[in-house]
């Protein structure tokens, strides 16, 4: 079994080829910004992807890249749908929600890394001429999206302790998550409420602590569109 020390290096070497194959060049400052590690842990990651027959051609002054024409197999785009990809990401980019940023950044960093050179030159330089003018401050209001999904298709039973509103004391919670939906910039989980017993929403910036658990429920008979529908 491998050692969490070297599990990182290698997760690390795996980042680090995918973001030589999203750039024409990266200099090693960039690098070392962007893994939060030293030069010299770079100087020797690069030395090691190298090594182990990654053909990245080193340009003192300027920095690395990949030799042209070492890339997996190219994905094609319409330009349309690159449009598309890169305006989700700006938009994903000022969620509130911080899981679901980075995943999605890393899934757009991997989609760029596959593309063509002069559809990743096209895709990079769009990316610095499109903004998002929402949550501008970049505030983190909850990191738990991607793991109420997760309990979503697996049905399983979440532990929260929820704070409904400024003026109310928190309170222990044992839901079952049915869907999500996105409203006002915060994600509200709709989900059976066993304290409750009836189907409660709970935005996920007032969880104060958050737990999955081992338990999956049974299924519950439930329409989303129905569901809001009967609301309001």
């Amino acid at each position: 079994m491998k050692e969490p020390q070297e599990l990182n290096r290698l997760s690390r070497l795996t980042a680090i080829l995918t973001f030589l194959q999203t750039k024409s060049m990266v200099t090693s400052t960039q690098l070392c910004q962007r893994f939060d590690v030293s030069r010299r842990t770079i100087y020797r990651d690069i030395k090691s992807l190298m090594d182990s027959g990654v053909p990245i051609f080193a340009e003192e002054g300027k920095g690395y890249k990949l030799v042209k024409g070492y890339n997996l197999p190219p994905v094609m785009f319409s330009d349309e749908e690159a449009h598309a990809l890169i305006t989700a990401e700006k938009i994903i980019a000022q969620n509130k929600d911080q899981s679901l940023v980075v995943a999605h950044h890393n899934a757009v960093e991997k989609i760029k890394a596959v593309l063509k050179y002069k559809d990743k030159n096209a895709v990079n330089q769009l990316a610095d001429r499109i903004t998002n003018l929402t949550n501008l401050k970049k505030e983190i209001t909850s990191n738990n999206l991607l793991d109420i999904q997760s309990a979503i298709t697996k049905r399983i039973c979440i532990k929260i302790r929820y704070k409904a509103s400024s003026l109310e004391k928190p309170t222990d919670r044992f839901i079952e998550p049915m869907a999500i939906y996105h409203t006002r910039d915060n994600w509200v989980v709709i989900a059976w409420c066993r304290l409750r017993n009836a189907f409660r929403e709970f935005r996920l910036d007032r969880i104060i602590d958050f737990d999955l658990t081992i338990e999956v429920y049974q299924e519950r008979e439930f329409d989303l569109m129905k569901y809001f529908m009967e609301i309001r």
